[in-house]
């Protein structure tokens, strides 16, 4: 019999939905529950397209044994993290700061009152790796709880007041103020210090993309023309371009290598990566006119449309790591690596060879059982090009006959505000309009679906209806940059009207009078803490986010306070750039944008007339750090930067402005670049 995930709409909570266990979802309900029945609560977070969850669920979950020794003692509550990231927040930070790291699944044992007092991630099934079973695990808890109660509560106490001490200490970025040039310096140069010359990007293994600190590395280098910037932007962005974390076959980028030289991947596909990643490979482009650069943003927009594009127009959260392997079990990758004998199946001996050689599958292999995950050799032209597009072409049918991933069908407001802003972009930059209609249809979505007429946004839809869960700041923070990206492409002044509905939400609901922001509203659910995290991670942070939404809201408007509300939150950019500028890389790159002013372009004359466009084109491909851009029919009225812009004499006009200063109108396309440039 199903149990209790069985009406959610979540699918990774459903999955869990004929487990043995007797889930519960995160309520008032479990812990009502709790507190009745004097036991603890087992919270465990995941996400759909987590290949540990799904070994874990396996061997535990799946477990009829397992599941009546926790149905007999705790009460246990499972969450998505994709759909609660507050509830996730809270308690993976007890984790970190409780055992110096973190990660899913995320295991955590909880009092009847939500405070946490044993934590863990994966568990075997059996002890190995100095690990203990889960089942040990539990049975420890168990005794804790009835020989130890009160000692319990005084650690989980303890534990709940350390967290608050720990959120006060972000109350000091609230007073600092907005960073400066030096700043900004001395970030780059702490990256140049952790800068894998070798292999490009940052660290050792696992190596994640870091696409939010290439954003501001390219811009750090617009503004001060920094080689060093460049150089470390184009060497990461073609390791990862050439390596097995980019799928040679289909595009679209995997979630992290787990080596540091970009050859093998954790299999798993993520919204946010692609659409973080499409946007920097496509700056890279306007910066440099890399054909590399070019090739991988338009492969990876194609990517998001052709892998991820939900029925109703937005963007599902993930691809799974995991398929079926053909031998009745499931694997990490399965669907992406080969083996020299699949390749001659495929192609036949000739063409095998070739794709052998092209993408460096051997005999030994670079993943599991001697097969490899696919990549480019460092230097082109080693065969006929019209030959291995042709061995592209077949391989990539041969895989769609294998099983595909699974698909977390979720549609999350945020990422798919990410996905907006880059095809949005991708489209104008490369006259694709088929990527801008996708990038309109996901934004019709989001207003059809998420937004309500107060002004609120759902976290998550499913098949076409929202989700339950209110959105968090990262939400209203993304989606308002992918409308405002989408009205400077389009030219639709209806994009920043909705744009300031949100940021007007988080002024209102987010902020806090001190300049610091908390990710979720003030009316949301009280957990043990209302979360607040400046730090980027795998995504901008919402509080880095919606400094930069604001940031361009307001130039595009004129309006004092979204600016003046996000000079605030970047006090936190001025106290980490130096320390750790890995850790708040959108908040460098928003940062960049305050400096160089951010410049307003106003582009105004009639639609259709080729001088319009031209004009249009060069203020999109201008790089200028954060530069805002607004275009129009002459006495437009929808974009309050457009408003008194006349023609000059006649022609179609741009005007530029910085700091409270504009330049003369120009018609001229060449000379609008070099202002922008």
């Amino acid at each position: 019999m199903p149990n209790r995930l069985a009406h959610e709409t979540s699918p990774y909570l459903l999955q869990h939905a004929d487990n043995p266990v007797d889930w519960r979802p995160w309520s008032d309900e479990a812990f009502e529950e709790a507190r009745r029945r004097g036991v603890p609560v087992l919270l465990s977070v995941g996400y759909s397209s987590c290949h540990w969850c799904h070994v874990m669920a396996r061997e535990s979950f799946e477990d009829e044994a397992t599941a009546e020794y926790l149905n007999a003692h705790f009460v246990s509550v499972k969450v998505d993290r994709e759909e609660r990231p507050d509830v996730d927040a809270v308690y993976m930070e007890a984790v970190q700061a409780a055992t110096g790291q973190g990660g899913w699944p995320m295991t955590v044992f909880l009092t009847p009152d939500a405070e946490p007092f044993y934590f863990g991630t994966y568990f075997p099934p059996a002890p190995r790796h100095g690990m203990p079973s889960f089942r040990q695990v539990l049975e420890g808890v168990r005794a804790a709880w009835a020989d130890r109660r009160e000692e319990v509560r005084d650690v989980a106490g303890r534990i709940v007041r350390d967290l608050a001490e720990r959120s006060g200490a972000s109350l000091a970025y609230g007073s600092a103020r907005p960073p400066e040039a030096e700043d900004l310096h001395s970030a780059l140069m702490a990256l140049t210090r952790e800068f894998d010359a070798v292999h490009g990007g940052f660290g050792g293994a696992p190596k994640f993309p870091p696409s939010m600190v290439l954003e501001f590395l390219l811009r750090h280098h617009a503004r001060t023309g920094s080689k060093a910037a460049l150089q470390m932007v184009q060497a990461t962005c073609e390791a990862m371009a050439r390596g097995g974390i980019y799928d040679q076959l289909g595009g679209g980028f995997a979630r992290y290598a787990v080596d540091a030289t970009w050859t093998v991947p954790h299999f798993e596909k993520m919204l946010y990566d692609n659409a973080l990643l499409c946007r920097v490979y496509a700056h890279l482009w306007r910066a440099t006119g890399s054909d590399l650069a070019r090739r991988v943003a338009l492969e990876t927009a194609e990517f998001l449309v052709r892998e991820l594009r939900t029925e109703q127009g937005g963007f599902a959260s993930a691809l799974d790591a995991d398929s079926d392997d053909g031998e009745g079990g499931h694997a990490e990758g399965a669907y992406y690596v080969w083996t020299p004998e699949q390749l001659r199946e495929a192609l036949g001996e000739r063409d095998a060879e070739l794709a052998a050689e092209h993408f460096g599958v051997t005999e030994e292999g670079t993943f599991e059982r001697g097969s490899s995950v696919l990549r480019l050799p460092d230097r082109e032209g080693l065969a006929d090009a019209e030959r291995v597009a042709s061995v592209r072409e077949r391989l990539l049918a041969a895989r769609e006959l294998r099983p595909r991933p699974g698909r977390d069908d979720k549609v999350v407001a945020g990422w798919n505000g990410l996905a907006i802003a880059a095809l949005a972009e991708t489209g104008a930059y490369f006259d694709r309009p088929d990527l801008v209609d996708a990038a309109a249809a996901a934004a019709d979505l989001l207003v059809r679906v998420h937004l309500d007429d107060s002004g609120r946004l759902a976290r998550t839809s499913l098949d076409g209806t929202a989700g339950s869960h209110a959105g968090v700041l990262e939400d209203y923070a993304d989606v308002a940059e992918g409308f405002l990206a989408l009205s400077s492409v389009t030219g639709e002044g209806a994009w920043v009207d909705l744009a300031g509905l949100l940021l007007d939400a988080v002024m209102r609901r987010f902020a806090a009078g001190d300049g610091t922001l908390y990710d979720t509203a003030d009316d949301a659910e009280q957990l043990i803490r209302r979360p607040q995290d400046p730090t980027d991670n795998a995504a901008p942070s919402g509080w880095t986010a919606a400094a930069g939404a604001l940031l361009s809201y307001a130039a595009v408007t004129g309006e004092d306070r979204p600016r003046e509300v996000a000079e605030r939150a970047l006090g936190v950019v001025r106290a980490l750039a130096g320390r750790a500028p890995r850790f708040i890389g959108w908040g460098l790159a928003v940062a960049e944008a305050l400096l160089d002013g951010p410049r307003e372009v106003a582009v105004v004359g009639h639609d259709g007339d080729p001088a319009t466009r031209a004009l249009h084109r060069a203020a999109l491909l201008g790089t200028a750090p954060g530069a805002v851009v607004a275009v129009g029919e002459p006495g437009s009225r929808e974009v309050p930067l457009l408003l008194d812009r006349p023609l000059l004499e006649g022609r179609p006009a741009a005007y530029v402005c910085r700091r409270f200063t504009c330049d003369a109108p120009t018609a001229d396309a060449g000379a609008l670049a070099g202002k922008l440039g």
